[in-house]
Parts: structure tokens; sequence; C-alpha cells
């Protein structure tokens, strides 16, 4: 008789009972109708752009993976080769999908978590589920009224400089005296008709202009006595006429923070509510100093803790906002800017739904509020993503354009059915506020290079630790003056602070930490410094790219480098990294990539390894994750990008870490730039060495030091 498991005759044996089940398995569930679906897009990417069918399928294929994924990490009844099996599998199909998306890059786009899902997405997910034998499960409902709470957050905070406000003011209720009537359509004929769909659609015919008539500025002077360029004045002109809403999607380096501060001085609009991203929430503090002198600004960190609930200006970022989105809708503002207004593009999102549901608190209590929305991507790209940015302006809502649109639609005695409607509802929309100019429209109002910079704060860990390395080394180089002080054998007294000796410790310091290492020095504050704003450098960089197209992003250290590239490559943003080590060849690959390939987006450079000999004047748009100890190195490595044919302005975006040395040392790069200048003129002054800047910078340090302990003010 044959043994148990083998045929009589043969000598095939036939599998034990669990590896019969595992195959089964193999071929149960929803893996294998994933696996069937990603081949299919894998196969449409090959053959050219992935269809609308294909989009729809990949977008549910990124749902089911990550659901799929958490379901079987859960599953404690499985043994853990299974787990370890199907884990596996779904590895497979994701390394499918990132090969299919780094074909068609727009698919990118459809994997991240917040991504908006189409109704063709979710019958696909259903069918997909359907197929696997699975009982698909009711999609959640999105909210469909912006002013639909959002989900209470257990963070929500009330600072007590506001509750300190609200008890200044116990009285104080919104003004409706003067709220005027709404415009009413003059006939109603396009009451019937679905109209949202045609009015985006008519920015996909393109137009001549997308810019607004803006009157012509009497005055460029601003309070401080700063003076505006005329594309600047124009909409500080406009606001100041009585127009109060605004898409502005001036190209980064335009000045639209100035446009919109000065717009809101025009306007009367305070308190005025500012919501940004993380990094450039310092700069807008600056700029509102620089240009609104007279209005006080406070920037919200965190639990807010630290603001001035009396100040004019209020600036939060969107990191944080809901937290702090319940005192804010009663505040009382009467103007409201969202800067990277495409940061609320999807409706479906927390911070969205918290811009929208602050918009209307505004225009509820306030009459005529200034609403201002700024971002510098092109408005003929998915005119869509627009939805939101309108509804947070107050021109339409979830289905239909408000009276005051209507009105103007109206005012064109046609409808969709009309081939002329489209252009003439195009710039119906484009006169409710919409600004839009490129560097190259208003080329003779800018340089042709500028340095802008740009401070962010480093409110983290990282940034803690910095501010209390720098403090112990001021405290070392007061005791090291000290010392000096007390063994001086001269017999020479200096009142207060005694600048030679001081000038003389900072020498020894430098000359000390250049020939040993020591545990906090200049160089070393330095290196840790850029390795803390790094990815805030790259997430600036990042935003460049997606407004304005490709970006040279120069670093001095690898590991800044590093942390910007993994950045880029979490966000799916192609780039060409060109680095000293690299062979010539690789080299040259990786530059010809990035000036001839319209999908690379960023170059990636070394400050010291890519600052000469390269041009890469494809862009237009540096940004300097780093100080260089020298105006020279800076130069040079803009001058890869400012150089004979180029095209356009060229704006440097220089990243400076607030409350650190970093600042001391722009100021000190700018002032040794002035000097060398004068030199190269003619003058009998040196050029500045990197030596200079790092003395001086010590010097800086530990005069404020001295300063703060003697009590002798600034």
């Amino acid at each position: 008789m044959a043994r148990r498991g083998q045929r009589q005759g043969g000598g095939v044996r036939t599998a034990p009972r669990n590896q019969r089940r595992a195959r089964n398995l193999d071929n149960e569930g929803v893996i294998p109708v994933l696996a069937r679906a990603v081949r299919e897009v894998e196969a449409g990417a090959q053959r050219g752009p992935v269809n609308p069918s294909g989009r729809a399928t990949f977008q549910a294929l990124a749902q089911l993976v990550r659901e799929e994924r958490a379901r079987v990490k859960a599953d404690e009844e499985g043994t853990e080769a299974h787990r370890a099996e199907q884990l596996k599998r779904l590895d497979g199909i994701a390394t499918i999908m990132a090969k299919t998306a780094a074909r068609d890059t727009s698919l990118l786009q459809l994997l991240a978590e917040d991504a908006v899902v189409t109704e063709s997405a979710r019958s696909r997910k259903r069918e997909m589920l359907k197929a696997a034998g699975m009982e698909p499960t009711p999609d959640p409902v999105a909210p469909t009224e912006p002013s639909a709470a959002p989900p209470q957050n257990e963070k929500r905070v009330l600072p007590q400089s506001v509750v300190s406000r609200q008890l200044a003011n116990p009285f104080l209720v919104p003004d409706f005296s003067a709220a005027e009537q709404q415009p009413r359509p003059r006939t109603g004929r396009l009451a019937s008709w679905e109209l949202l769909g045609p009015l985006f659609r008519s920015f996909e015919y393109g137009g001549s202009s997308s810019c607004m008539p803006l009157p012509e500025p009497t005055s460029l002077r601003a309070p401080g006595g700063h003076e505006l360029m005329p594309h600047q004045a124009g909409v500080v002109a406009a606001a100041a006429n009585g127009h109060r809403t605004f898409l502005l999607a001036d190209e980064p380096g335009l000045g639209k923070t100035a446009q919109a501060l000065l717009a809101a001085e025009a306007a009367n609009a305070y308190p005025l509510l500012v919501v940004v991203p993380n990094v450039v929430k310092t700069n807008w503090a600056r700029e509102a100093g620089i240009w609104t002198p007279n209005r006080t600004a406070t920037v919200i960190h965190g639990d807010g803790h630290t603001i001035d609930g009396f100040a004019d200006i209020v600036v939060v970022n969107y990191e944080v906002l809901d937290r702090h989105v319940g005192w804010l809708g009663d505040f009382g503002f009467r103007g409201m800017v969202v800067d990277e207004a495409h940061f609320i593009k999807n409706k479906t999102s927390q911070r969205s739904q918290h811009a929208l549901q602050l918009s209307e608190r505004i225009r509820t209590r306030t009459v005529r509020p200034l609403l201002m929305a700024l971002t510098g991507t092109p408005l003929i790209n998915d005119i869509e993503d627009f939805r939101a940015i309108w509804q947070f302006l107050g021109w339409i809502d979830d289905k239909k354009p408000l009276p005051a649109l209507m009105a103007a639609l109206e005012e064109t005695d046609m409808t969709p059915a009309d081939f002329g409607f489209y252009p003439a509802a195009r710039n119906a929309v484009i006169d409710m506020g919409i600004v839009r100019r490129r560097k190259v429209d208003v080329a003779a109002d800018i340089p042709a290079r500028r340095i802008a910079d740009l401070p962010v704060e480093l409110d983290d860990e990282a940034g803690r630790s910095i501010r209390a390395a720098e403090r112990e080394l001021a405290r070392r180089l007061v005791h090291r003056y000290e010392t000096a002080l007390a063994t001086r054998t001269s017999g020479i007294t200096v009142e207060g602070i005694d600048h030679e000796l001081v000038r003389r410790v900072a020498t020894w310091e430098r000359e000390d930490t250049t020939t040993t290492k020591s545990d906090e020095n200049v160089f070393t504050m330095m290196r840790r410094i850029g390795q803390a704003k790094s990815g805030l450098a790259a997430d600036y960089a990042a935003q460049l790219a997606r407004n304005v197209g490709k970006v040279v992003f120069f670093a001095k250290h690898i590991d800044v480098m590093d942390a910007a590239q993994e950045l880029f490559d979490k966000r799916g943003i192609r780039y060409s990294s060109i680095r000293g080590e690299q062979s010539t060849k690789v080299r040259q690959k990786n530059i010809d990539d990035f000036v001839n390939d319209p999908d690379v987006a960023i170059a990636v450079c070394s400050l010291t390894a890519a600052g000469v000999g390269l041009n890469l004047q494809v862009a237009s748009n540096v940004v300097l994750a780093e100080l260089s100890w020298t105006d020279a190195e800076q130069t040079q490595a803009i001058d890869r990008v400012h150089r004979i044919g180029q095209a356009e302005p060229v704006t440097a975006w220089r990243i400076i870490a607030a409350q650190t040395i970093d600042t001391k040392v722009a100021e000190l790069i700018d002032s040794k730039a002035g000097l060398a200048a004068v030199a190269l003129d003619g003058s009998d002054e040196e050029i500045s060495s990197s030596a200079d800047v790092q003395l001086e910078a010590l010097v800086a340090l530990l005069t404020d030091a001295l300063t703060e302990k003697l009590g002798l003010g600034a």
C-alpha cells in the first residue's frame, strides 16, 4: 500500500494540507484583485499618459493598499509567516505603483492621503472589493457646507492675552449698521443653470490676461519711507478705491506680502488675520514691521502663550490653526489673508475647513471685509483647485456663484449654451479680483538680481538646543574677557566695555577653534543651524518649484543636501544632485537633466562644488539654505543663474534662522559685500575674507553678552 500523500505507482507527492490552504489563500481576498488592477494601470502608463479610468483605478489602489496593509498588521489570528507573506505581496504592488507614477508623474498627487477622492475612484474601489468577495463599507460623507463645524479638537486653546483683550472690550459687538444689500441678478435667466463647471472650464480655454484692471497709483510711497514698485502700488490703489477681494497670484519675488499688508492699511482692515505656512510666518511679522510700522504684529507659536492679544495683525500657521480656530472666529477680524492659498484646495482637510469657516465668520460679522488669497500657482493648471479659494473669497458656495458674481454673469446676457459665454464668464471672475503678473511682465519694475531674506523660526528641540549652545559659547567668551581684564598688568582702565579687548578675545577664540576641536564654536554653531533649518529651506524650495518651475537649491554640507533630497523624494519632486564627489560624467548628466528635462524641478547643489563653472540659467529662483562665510561665495552661487542669456530677473531666497547667530552673520556678509564693492571701485579698503566675518560674528556675540550683563542697554 502506498504511503499516505503518495500516488500508487508514482513518485509525485501532494502538498501537505497547510501548504494547500496557503495556496488557496494566495488567490483569495483583495490582494489578487489589487495585483491584476495594478498591472492594468502599469500597462496603460507604458502606452502613454494614464487615462481617467486608469487614474481612478490608481487612486482606488492607493486607498486599498493602505487599508489592507493596516488590516494585515493588526490581524492577530494568522501566523507571523502568513502576515509577512501578505505584507511582501503588498510591497510588490506598491513598488509597481511607484514605478508607474515615476513614468506618469501626474499620478503622484493621487498617492497623497489627503488627496481629494473622485467619485470614479470610489466607484472603482467598491467594484474591487466586490470582486474580492468583500462588502464595501459606506464612504465617509464629507461636509458640504463650509459653515459645518469641524470636529472639536481637544487641543483647542484660549490664550490669556486674548481673554484680557475681551475683558477690555466687554461690549464689542459686530457692526451691521452699514451693511449693504447684496446685488441682485438683473433678470435671473441663469438661475436654473449649473454654473460652477462652466466657470472652471472658462479658464481652460485661456485668454489674453488673467489680471483685473488696476487703477493708476497716485503715489509709490509707503509708510516708513519705503517705495513701492508700480505693479505693487496698483493693488494697493485698488484696495484704496474700495475693492475688497483679491486672488493675488503674482509669481514669487514680486512682493505679494507687501501688497497684502499695504492693501490692509488702505482698507483699514484691522485687526487682520494672516494664515501662512510655518516656513514664512516669522517673515510675515518682519515684513509687517517694515511696511506697516505703525501697526503691531504678533505671531502664534504653539498654544499661543506669547501672543499679544491687542495686536493689529495676527499671524498663524496652518499647522496650529486647528487649536486656535475657536477664539479666532470671535476675535472681530476685519480682514483675512491666506498665504500659499493652494494649501486649502482640499476641502475635506481640516485646514481648508477651518479657513473657510473663519472666512464665512468674518463675512457675516463685518461690513465688506478685506479677503486676500495669495498663491504663485498659475491659474490655468488644475483650475478645480481654486474651488476652495473662490469660496474663501466669497465668490461662490458649494453649488453656485454668490450674488456679486451672479450679477456679473447676468450682465453678460448669455448662458453656457452660448459660445461667447465662456470668455465673458472668465472676465467676470477675473474682475472679482484676480491679479496675476509674472516676472517678465514687470521686469522694468524689479532689479535684475536681488537677495530676499526669509527668516524662519527654529521652535523645535533642535532650535532650543542651538540657542542653549549659543548662550554657552557667549558665557565662555565673557569668562575669557573677564579673566583677561582681571589679569591685565598695563594699568589701563576703560569705562564700560573695552572694545579693543573684546576684539582681542574674539581673535583668540577664532584662532583656537581653527586649530583645535572645541565642544561649541562658531563653526559648529553654523553647521548645526544649517542642519536645523534644512527641512524648512527644502520645504520652501518645493513650494517655489510648484509655483514657478525650476529652482536651484544651494547648501554647504552634505547632510543638509541629503535632508533636502529626502523631503523632495517624499513629495514626489524630481531633482538633480550636483556634488563634489561625483565623476565628471555623472555631474554633467545631472546638469543636463536639470537643464533639459522639464520634469526635473530642482537642482540640489553643493555651495562649494557647484558654485562655479555651471550654467543653470534655465531657473530664475535660487534658495540659499546655508550661509557662506563670504559674499563672494554667495555671489558665485547666484551667478550660476544670473548670467548672460537669463531672460528673467533673478531672486535668491536666503533662509535665515531668526534669534540665532545666523542673523548676525547675514548682516556681516552684506556689510562686507559693500566694502568689497568699494574696494573694487578703487578704494584702499581690502576685500573681506571669511576670517573677517567669523571674527566679527564673535565680536558681536561677546559685545551683546557684555551689554546684557552690564545692563548698558542697546
